[in-house]
């Protein structure tokens, strides 16, 4: 294509490579054409395995293209010394595998991928060289040999390539795809791991011919000892089936960083046995070795914990176990832009494949085969919820079983179920199903049954919509058991491989998750400890851990009322909640739960103008006072309290609750409102032992008054202060009048959608419905059930949004609020904890 030149750039102080189109080229206007359009393409590709292009252009007739300036050697010359060792096969492997995954997601196919034009500067970093033969697909009025450098259309069935690299479709001249390049790279990693050309024959026919007809060679043959990891993946990229080949560079990279986790054996030349030396040698590192091993255990040394990625999908991680077999893994997760769905993956290969089931969740596992799964779940608060039904392990028609289950196990025989579900406003537990063992206000999830079948160990939660709580077991005769200390969050459980204990995974401040132990004597011990937020989902039979590795984040945005522009970026921490926005529409409550939130967490102020939030103080979700001076929120001690925020100047007070033992956020987004007057609260709590109800609360002293019928909870008061809206325990939206003591339904709100508070007339209700990818706010009239459409707000990324979209109106309807919680998650298999 050209002369290509070193220069200076004397404005950046750095060399860089010129290609100069020769003039006979450049009055060519195909051929210019292309020399630009290579530019454009190349410079859109942008990655750091790719040349990088820095400038295209013309001067005095001459026609150039600026790119980075490379020293090192190509691959050909890296390898024309003795094998590479494996650790840089694998290194090298996945550069090339990652800047191919660029040029396809580009469309570009580069056809003719083989060592020369593959680059290794002297930092070690991978640059895929010369795309003269790249074909861009999808462009239109081309025929299918055009390249984007050739002078002319090649004709159809053109052999386009190097022998020896092609795969067998460009040797017999057919269409090109990005999987032919994947075979391209298998012949280059064979290549890499034995130092040998894998279809290379006397002549050039007789190469193609092989390319066609011949499997590659055993690498035993060569005399290698590769990884079974790296053979697979070479074996694979050369399949003569395009079918049966990796179906894009990026599933090929992700195979091949599954192996940095795994030990890597190198390739040695053989040597003779001069085995005495040595041997003398290897016994006095055997003694050596066992008195660290004495010494290690006396100093309460551990192994190194060794992790296996099985999942390489952006997305929420919803549970996972391990079959029967030790080495089939089943997982349910929500993966880029698609439903929650079942998935199974082999330890040995991480690549997943989708169950045949509809969109479901992961209950359990059945020594039996068995799926229990959830259909259709819905993420109503820290947990999902749905019918429970049961499927074979290789997928078909789901038989339903319960309604309204949160978590389920399998006994021993592999046939009867115990299980936590909602019902008549409280959460129980069932052992079997059935038979109702424990209730609670709050709620329970990561159910497990022990190996004998003789305990239940779960998760316990005193308030209904935060994971704060502690470990509990119950036996089959009924008796519950606390074992631990009550934890800020805590999500994820199993029984260990010995069954004497219940590993579980926990917080005692911020929003990352640690591993600990607790035995049946309530003795607890910290297993692993990680940067990042773990969920334990698994324990195999040979101690082998499923954890979850996650990234949780919540995305609050905006429109600022002075502007009419939307401001992005309103959380705050590493783990925020949208609480309140203010009447005038100016300001926001956020709720940071993370780790400078403390045990009792934070409510902070924030003004929609983007200036930094303010912390007020401890408190769960917090509203505004009708006048937006104050800022009301419970505090989640044991018993709990009411605390009011002065946003500015003042003291925070506290306020006791009496005999109200629990506060609850059944159907709510807070159990704490306002009254119109500014001097009242309306509460949701509940006594020892009760059942939540709707409280008075006289913000100059008194205990709390009940008010309404027993099966009603109150979310929000009218502006006249005369009627309280909420919903009975049945799911109806009711209106309870204070001064007929009667409760009237309002018509056309359904069980699933939330009422906010009522509208500035007083006629109407603000009702939002939620999901993790749409949320609307409509207004409904109180009386005939009218409804009308305020907003609406669709995710065009749906990765990882699980919990609904919380999306706040003013009063007015002139400004609005939302924020997007993800919860990004990757699975892996941990061998070594104990």
């Amino acid at each position: 294509m050209g002369e290509v030149y070193r220069a200076r750039d004397p404005r950046l102080g750095r060399d860089v490579a010129i290609k100069i189109l020769p003039e006979a080229f450049a009055r060519d206007t195909d051929r210019m054409q292309r020399f630009e359009d290579e530019a454009r393409i190349l410079s859109a590709l942008n990655h750091p395995n790719l040349l990088a292009i820095y400038d295209v252009g013309a001067q005095d007739g001459i026609h150039y293209l600026v790119s980075e300036f490379l020293e090192g050697q190509t691959l050909r010359e890296r390898m024309s010394s003795p094998p590479l060792p494996q650790r840089k096969v694998t290194e090298y492997a996945l550069q090339i595998a990652n800047g191919l995954a660029a040029a396809h997601d580009k469309g570009i196919v580069h056809r003719d991928l083989k060592p020369e034009n593959v680059f290794v500067t002297r930092e070690e970093r991978i640059k895929i060289l010369d795309f003269g033969l790249a074909k861009q697909a999808g462009v239109s009025g081309g025929q299918e040999g055009d390249t984007m450098t050739s002078p002319v259309h090649t004709a159809a069935g053109a052999v386009l390539g190097t022998a020896g690299y092609m795969s067998p479709e460009q040797v017999r001249g057919e269409t090109a795809d990005a999987r032919s390049d994947i075979f391209s790279f298998g012949t280059l990693l064979f290549e890499m791991l034995t130092g040998k050309r894998v279809f290379k024959r006397d002549t050039s026919a007789d190469t193609m011919t092989a390319i066609l007809r011949d499997d590659p060679p055993e690498l035993t043959d060569s005399g290698v000892q590769a990884s079974p990891g790296l053979e697979r993946i070479a074996r694979r990229c050369l399949e003569k089936t395009l079918g049966r080949r990796f179906q894009s560079a990026s599933d090929l990279a992700f195979a091949i960083e599954s192996l940095s986790s795994s030990s890597v054996t190198h390739s040695l030349p053989k040597q003779k046995k001069y085995w005495l030396p040595w041997a003398a040698l290897a016994l006095v590192l055997l003694l050596v070795g066992a008195l660290v091993v004495v010494f290690g255990r006396r100093l309460g040394a551990r192994p190194q914990a060794q992790f296996l990625r099985l999942t390489y999908e952006r997305g929420y991680l919803a549970n996972a176990r391990f079959a029967k077999d030790g080495e089939t893994v089943l997982y349910s997760a929500q993966w880029n832009n698609d439903p929650l769905q079942v998935f199974s993956v082999r330890t040995e290969f991480p690549q997943s494949v989708k169950v045949d089931l509809p969109s479901s969740s992961l209950l359990a596992l059945s020594s039996t085969g068995d799926l229990a799964v959830s259909l259709n779940p819905v993420f109503g608060h820290n947990f999902f919820s749905g019918t429970i039904a049961q499927a074979p392990m290789a997928g078909g028609s789901p038989r339903a079983l319960h309604d309204q289950v949160i978590a389920a196990d399998y006994l021993p025989d592999g046939k009867t179920l115990a299980l936590v579900r909602r019902s008549n406003g409280k959460v129980q537990l069932e052992f079997p199903a059935g038979n109702v063992v424990y209730e609670t206000n709050g709620y329970l999830d990561y159910l497990r049954i022990s190996s004998s079948g003789k305990y239940l160990a779960f998760l316990e939660h005193p308030v209904f919509d935060d994971d704060r709580g502690w470990v509990s077991v119950i036996d089959s005769s009924g008796k519950h058991q606390q074992l631990t200390k009550e934890f800020v969050a805590e999500q994820g459980l199993a029984w260990s491989s010995a069954g004497d204990e219940v590993w579980f995974t926990a917080a005692d401040l911020g929003t990352n998750m640690q591993l600990y132990g607790v035995d049946l004597q309530g003795k607890m011990r910290s297993i692993l400890t990680a940067p990042q937020r773990l969920r334990i989902l698994d324990i195999a039979a040979d101690g082998r851990v499923l954890l979850a590795s996650e990234q949780n984040k919540t995305e609050i945005s905006g429109i600022d009322p002075e502007t009419g522009k939307e401001r992005t970026g309103l959380e705050w921490f590493d783990g925020t909640n949208l609480s309140d926005i203010s009447p005038d529409g100016k300001a926001i409550l956020l709720l940071e739960w993370g780790g400078v939130g403390g045990s009792l967490y934070l409510v902070a102020y924030r003004k929609l103008d983007g200036s930094a939030p303010v912390a007020l103080g401890p408190g769960a979700n917090s509203q505004f006072s009708p006048d937006g001076k104050t800022a009301v929120a419970p505090l989640l001690t044991l018993p709990p309290e009411i605390i009011l925020h002065p946003i500015g100047t003042g003291e925070s007070r506290h306020l006791s609750l009496g005999d109200i033992k629990s506060v609850g956020y059944i159907a709510t987004r807070t159990p704490v409102s306002w009254f119109p007057d500014g001097k009242h609260l309306l509460l949701i709590g509940a006594t020892s032992g009760k059942a939540f109800h709707t409280y008075e609360m006289d913000l100059e002293g008194g205990k709390p008054q009940p008010i309404g019928p027993d099966d009603w909870e109150g979310i929000t008061v009218s502006q006249d202060g005369k009627r309280i809206a909420g919903r009975r325990l049945s799911g109806e939206a009711a209106v309870f009048n204070l001064e007929t003591q009667q409760t009237q339904t309002v018509p056309g709100i359904a069980r699933d959608e939330v009422v906010d508070r009522w509208t500035g007339d007083g006629q109407g209700l603000l009702v939002r419905t939620e999901s993790p990818v749409l949320s609307r706010v409509y207004r409904i009239e109180v009386a005939t059930g009218k409804r009308t459409l305020l907003r609406e707000l669709q995710l065009s990324d749906r990765a990882g949004s699980v919990a609904p979209i919380r999306m706040l109106v003013s009063a007015d309807n002139k400004t609005y609020v939302h924020a997007v919680r993800r919860v990004l998650g990757s699975l892996y298999v941990a061998e070594g904890l104990r």
